[in-house]
């Protein structure tokens, strides 16, 4: 005999429900925000019912307050400000999502939604661009103390000694061979061979010494 699967028994108020937004904001000067939509979705493989509930439901419309969702579906709900007024401004009101199995009446579980109505749009947009560059400069300053304790030695470039050595070294190097016989230069200032590659070895330890600085 085949068993038939049983679900398993859901625990009142641990079900997780997943609505979005989880925050309204209604802006006074711009009428498109009084009316908002929430989207409650329905992830698991039995059908949920819902209910909205509200802290101050004079101030809003909510349409299809209540229904049903199927199974991996999901369904809008509009939410509408009927009461734009400058005393409301700031102040944060709730709506409560409960869902339950279409059969039961207990709540299986529950999400909360904030809304506020805001004066302007603009005024928020600015306020959020002075708090991020608030943010930003806090960070600065941040990063600038951070870098403080690092002593980097500035380099100054070639001394004059490693400047003088390198022009002796190019003047061996152009100087004749022992054996020119028809140079014009004193025979005395004639270098052999092996000092004209010790003046060229010098030459490239004093080049690499000024590249590096």
């Amino acid at each position: 005999m085949h068993q038939q699967k049983r679900q398993p028994e859901l625990v009142e108020g641990n079900l997780p429900v997943f609505v979005f937004p989880t925050e309204l904001i209604f802006y006074a000067d711009d009428q498109s925000t009084h009316k908002q939509v929430l989207t409650l979705y329905n992830p698991y493989e039995f059908a949920l019912k819902f209910k909205v509930l509200c802290t101050t439901p004079n101030k809003y419309v909510v349409v299809d307050a209540a229904g049903a969702v199927k199974p991996q579906c999901c369904v809008d709900i509009v939410i509408r400000h009927r009461d734009v007024r400058s005393c409301h401004y700031g102040v944060i009101d709730k709506f409560r999502l409960q869902v339950s199995e279409q059969s039961q009446r207990k709540a299986l579980g529950r999400k909360e939604v904030i809304a506020t109505l805001l004066p302007s749009a603009k005024e928020q947009q600015k306020e959020e661009e002075e708090k991020r560059i608030k943010e930003h400069l806090t960070e600065s300053v941040f990063f600038e103390q951070s870098s403080q304790p690092e002593n980097r030695v500035v380099s100054s470039g070639p001394s004059l000694l490693t400047v003088f050595l390198g022009v002796v070294c190019i003047a061996a190097l152009m100087l004749p061979t022992l054996g020119d016989m028809e140079s014009l230069v004193p025979l005395y200032l004639h270098l052999s061979v092996n000092q004209k590659l010790v003046a060229a070895y010098i030459l490239g330890l004093i080049t690499m010494a000024i590249l590096r600085t």
